[in-house]
């Protein structure tokens, strides 16, 4: 492509319109409207597009505006909307488009064959335009480039995770149809536009049709119009918003350390305030502000946000930081630019500590505004910070490398100058739309010329990703001992990534079950069941199945379970950091009381709890619902993976449950000898003679678990 070029953007769903678009109007009338318009908008201001070409519905109905039905739209000189007919004029929800779609494909194929030339590049925006860009790219023999903005797989997965059923997933969201259309364009797509690595590998690497060499990242533009350095004192900007956001702290002109985000226990603010909590130089150095949504009563949130709070004050009373921390109560969309720039004029910092963060929209936002960030080092923020080069990359799971980063830049004011600097520029220079529509336009050259496109893989030639399988392990006495074996079953795992779902069930917490796999190399699994199997996270990004939650807190009573154990003797409670909701952990001496004992007096107050021991030594009290062979069988019966076909390693008491019955289990060679003695005797275990992941790969070919079909030994 050498001439000027002509592009072709799809977008199918919502009201669709250049001037003052109506976001947030339903759900449909969004983020990838405004998208599609200022990707269209930078890329018509370049001297090198000779002209770009909006494509949506042409809509009628009196609950709309006329604008909807007119043909044309002119924005500018070389950028218009063109609507055309799909099939009807009705306003109809994404969901429910999929029957018309063919007749937009139509009626597209025909109004360019009527054009003086044909678009260099077609370019589809979510499932139903990848859809139409299919049919009109092979029919017309043009490259096609796809921006997902969402996948049905990932999507499923989130609402299976709080309650959703497959068929509910059908009836309300078609989502077979929008899988198998997401599968033709990855098939059938040049180009695939991402907005991070690991989205690419993440959420992408979930399909059959997973080529990441055809996916290229470009990070959306931010409005720096709205995000911008402040030409004043900015924290004097708004005095009122100012004064009661700071009104109870001691010394309020201190620099101030920001963390802004959902009450979410993946955005891990609990272990910024244990950083904070920790460290007297930065209690001297600096305030702590989080912004975490909006409360009246943390009594009216729902239960996982209520949670957050009520650990939130837990922390600051813990290490005394009354006045100190601001926990200001409601803030509004349009007040987030004012906010950074307030606190980067008290020569504050941005801190993102999630456990894991896909993109990383509010680290832009605050360069933008001129602050120094520090910002986990899980997703996204990893890629914003190689580029901008204005800030620190955390551990999100050390408390210590979050303290040690904003002490750094805290304690020199050059630094913090040339990261607010490096801050600024490289927003600007990769992070705004002229930079995007740059790094657009010279992937375009990169493309086939329209008529020579390359061969793509055929349905047959690519494996299916649809997991039939599934292999659970625990981590401690399982995977963990023989480093080598391990590095050799995880290739295995990955090899049959496609037909076998890897799923860890541990006794940790999430984030000590996340340290150790991170000091292993253990990739995150497609399921991780954890605290003993009180909860359960899904990939790609530790969704909470709530569902779950819900279920086994019926009749849970923590605080009664306490008064009857804790003056016991022979137990001890654990530190804190063993303890969860739904998980109450003590040291246990078998010399000094039985654990028949313990059942007796937890009956006798008539709590209803499932007692646990673990290397003879570890002693947890489960809700009664609770253990990790529930959430397993729970997993495999929303994920309708026959017990039949799961395989199940473990060594020590807890891992019990989950072995019994019709699973395929094995106990690997260090197992604790005690208590698992008892499964020697059922015919249907194997006992491998090897140790650790050398024992799971022993049973796995024992099994032939990862041939084609899973079969029990004859």
């Amino acid at each position: 492509m050498t001439v000027a070029l002509k592009i072709a953007l799809i977008s199918i769903h919502g009201l669709f319109r250049g001037t003052a678009p109506e976001l947030g109007r339903d759900a449909d009338t969004g983020g990838q409207i405004l998208y599609v318009l200022e990707l269209a908008a930078a890329l018509a201001e370049r001297d090198d597009v000779e002209q770009v070409e909006i494509f949506t519905r042409r809509l009628e109905g009196a609950e709309i505006g006329s604008e909807y039905a007119s043909p044309e739209e002119i924005i500018s000189p070389k950028l218009k909307i063109v609507r055309l007919d799909c099939g009807t004029t009705r306003y109809l929800p994404k969901e429910q488009l999929w029957d018309y779609l063919d007749a937009f494909a139509d009626h597209l194929v025909s109004y360019l064959h009527q054009q003086p030339r044909l678009p260099d590049v077609l370019h589809s925006h979510y499932a139903d335009a990848g859809f139409v860009g299919v049919n009109v790219a092979n029919r017309l023999a043009l490259p096609l480039i796809h921006t997902g903005h969402s996948l049905g797989r990932v999507k499923s997965r989130r609402l299976l995770a709080v309650g959703a059923t497959a068929a509910q997933l059908e009836h309300d969201y078609n989502m077979q149809r929008r899988i198998e259309a997401e599968e033709t364009v990855l098939a059938t797509a040049d180009l695939i536009i991402t907005s991070t690595h690991q989205e690419i590998e993440e959420q992408y690497g979930l399909y059959d049709h997973y080529l990441p060499e055809q996916m290229r990242v470009i990070a959306p533009g931010t409005d720096l119009k709205a995000f911008h350095p402040a030409e004043q004192a900015a924290k004097h900007i708004d005095s009122q918003l100012w004064g009661e956001f700071t009104k109870h702290l001691k010394y309020p002109d201190k620099p101030i350390i920001l963390a802004l985000s959902r009450p979410d226990r993946r955005k891990n603010i609990t272990s910024l305030i244990e950083a904070y909590g920790q460290s007297t130089a930065l209690q001297l150095q600096a305030n702590l502000m989080i912004v975490a949504g909006n409360r009246d009563d943390i009594d009216d949130l729902d239960d996982a946000a209520r949670e957050i709070f009520i650990e939130i004050f837990q922390f600051i009373d813990r290490y005394d930081l009354h006045g100190r921390v601001a926990l200001p109560k409601h803030h509004g969309r349009e007040q987030v630019p004012l906010i950074y720039r307030m606190v980067a004029a008290t020569g504050g910092i941005f801190v993102n500590p999630a456990l894991t963060e896909p993109f990383g929209l509010t680290l832009i936002e605050a360069a933008a505004s001129g602050l120094p960030v520090v910002a986990t080092e899980d997703g996204g923020p990893v890629d914003i910070l190689a580029n901008c080069r204005n800030g620190e990359l955390i551990d999100p799971l050390e408390p210590t490398s979050i303290t040690t980063a904003l002490e750094k830049i805290l304690a020199d004011h050059d630094l913090w100058q040339s990261y607010r600097d490096a801050g600024l520029e490289g927003v600007k220079k990769y992070y705004s739309w002229q930079a995007h529509a740059r790094q657009y336009v010279e992937l375009l050259r990169d493309l086939p010329e329209p008529g020579q496109l390359r061969h793509k893989a055929s349905t047959a030639q690519v494996q299916h990703r649809r997991a039939e399988k599934a292999l659970v392990t625990d981590l401690d006495l399982s995977l963990i001992g023989d480093e080598a074996a391990l590095q050799a079953l995880l290739a295995m795992l990955h090899q049959h990534r496609h037909s076998t779902s890897f799923i860890i069930a541990t006794g940790r917490r999430l984030d000590q079950a996340l340290k150790l796999m991170k000091k292993h190399g253990i990739p995150e699994p497609d399921i991780l069941i954890t605290s003993s199997g009180t909860e359960v996270c899904y990939a790609p990004k530790l969704t909470t199945d709530v569902v779950w939650s819900r279920h086994i807190d019926h009749h849970w009573a923590p605080h009664k379970v306490r008064e009857v154990l804790d003056q016991l003797p022979g137990l001890q409670r654990q530190p804190k950091e063993e303890q969860s909701r739904f998980k109450i952990s003590y040291y246990f001496d078998p010399q000094k009381i039985e654990i028949e004992r313990i059942k007796h007096l937890l009956h006798r107050e008539e709590l209803s709890v499932h007692v646990q021991v673990a290397f003879g030594q570890y002693l947890d009290i489960l809700p009664q619902r609770a253990s990790k062979g529930m959430a397993m069988r729970y997993v495999a019966d929303r994920w309708q993976i026959p017990l039949e076909q799961i395989f199940v390693a473990g060594g020590s008491g807890a891992d019990e449950d989950m072995m019994r019955g019709n699973t395929l289990a094995a106990v690997v060679a260090n197992r604790h000898h005690e208590e698992l003695s008892q499964l020697s005797a059922a015919s249907d275990i194997y006992f491998a003679k090897s140790a650790y992941a050398a024992g799971i790969i022993e049973a796995l070919e024992h099994y032939q678990f990862l041939e084609s079909t899973a079969r029990t030994p004859t």
